[in-house]
């Protein structure tokens, strides 16, 4: 590992350009964001462009030589881009995240210690493989781009149809006693009855049980304000309408029609009549039936907004959301999505279809996992 410290220039100017940095790092993950809605706007990749051609001019001022190769590498791809050289994609979106943000990390090690370690060998690799990328077209350059979106996070591999590779194969009553429901007849028979559910589609395998663990972590941090078993019926029943949905929807790419919308949108009605005659669970019914309403009132199917929605629905969605983010399916390679950007997504959305309150308590759940992730980038 080699050692990077400043020399020539006095604190204060090297901190007014390292906040610059950040300041442009935020604007480029709007455009990136916005760009996954809208990739043929070619007023956001110019704009993304110039953005990182501040970061990396304001790296250079600094003289922060450990990120300026990868810098310039990853501003000629976009170069290539803005002129229209070939399409915008997701993961092209996900392989610029990820490289600002360990920029971003090692300007943050950098701030906070006044020197940063770094591997030159790995960053060049890094450097060659997006100047791989810009050389190549097609198929070609989505298989690098995976590769190389690998190396910054390994954790985007995934094996389709299988579980979580984060997960140990556990069987089900160890894995529902690992979250103390041992023994809980309810709790399994919903558990088992949203298995054949989530086989219908070979992207959703193991969805509850992850929802469940992230659902349970945030009501444990948030003060426990929801009863657990409350929340865990809610959480595999909230999806059983899907059940009922064409295979086809389900797995359609791109946008939806109106008529679409609206049939999938009934699947809240459908979940909630499979407790319709149970009163045990009218507050996991009550969580399932709200957990697509937004607190700016934009939500279905009522329109509720902050205060008329219980902290379950808050949670489920944000817990329903950071999945869906992290396992929807971007690449013809079957890899996630990378975590920084669901982490981002939910927190754009503080404060308007999420609740900003329970937000800021996923922040302090996930953030150990962030750190895992980061500290797993090939130990760099």
């Amino acid at each position: 590992m080699d050692t990077f410290q400043p020399g020539g220039l006095d604190p204060v100017t090297v901190n007014h350009l390292l906040e610059g940095i950040n300041e442009h790092y935020k604007i480029s993950e709007t455009m990136l964001f916005e760009l996954d809605r809208y990739p043929d706007n070619s007023e956001l990749i110019h704009t993304l462009f110039r953005s990182v051609h501040t970061i990396k001019g304001n790296l250079l001022v600094v003289g922060f030589y450990p990120a300026t190769d990868l810098m310039t590498s990853t501003e000629n791809m976009l170069t290539l881009l803005d002129e229209g050289d070939f399409e915008f994609s997701p993961i092209i979106s996900d392989l610029v995240l990820l490289v600002l943000d360990r920029i971003r990390c090692m300007v943050e090690d950098f701030c906070n210690k006044g020197l940063v370690t770094f591997d030159t060998r790995w960053l060049s690799s890094l450097s060659t493989k997006i100047d791989e990328i810009s050389a190549s077209r097609g198929l070609v350059q989505q298989k690098l781009i995976g590769q190389t979106i690998r190396l910054l996070d390994p954790a985007v591999i995934v094996n389709v149809g299988t579980a979580d590779s984060n997960d140990r194969k556990v069987t089900q009553d160890t894995f529902l006693q690992n979250l103390g429901f041992e023994n809980d007849k309810d709790v399994q028979f919903f558990r088992d009855l949203m298995a054949p559910v989530e086989k219908r589609s070979q992207y959703w395998q193991g969805r509850g049980d992850r929802i469940l663990k992230m659902a349970l972590l945030l009501n444990k941090l948030g003060g426990s304000p929801i009863d657990n078993k409350q929340l865990a019926i809610a959480v595999y029943v909230h999806d059983f309408g899907m059940a009922f949905m064409p295979v086809e929807l389900l797995h359609k790419e791109g946008f939806l029609i109106d008529s679409e919308i609206i049939l999938l949108r009934s699947h809240v009605q459908s979940s909630v009549h499979l407790l319709a005659h149970m009163p045990k669970w009218a507050p996991a019914k009550e969580i399932i039936l709200q957990h697509h309403e937004a607190v700016n009132g934009s939500g279905y199917p009522f329109g509720l907004q902050d205060k008329e929605i219980c902290d379950g629905a808050k949670i489920l969605a944000i817990a329903d959301t950071f999945d869906a983010l992290t396992h929807q399916r971007a690449y013809v390679s079957h890899q996630k999505r990378p975590i920084i950007r669901a982490v981002s997504e939910i927190n754009i959305c503080a404060g308007h279809q999420l609740s900003e309150y329970w937000v800021d308590v996923f922040n302090r759940a996930v953030q150990p996992i962030i750190n895992a992730h980061r500290s797993n980038q090939s130990g760099h």
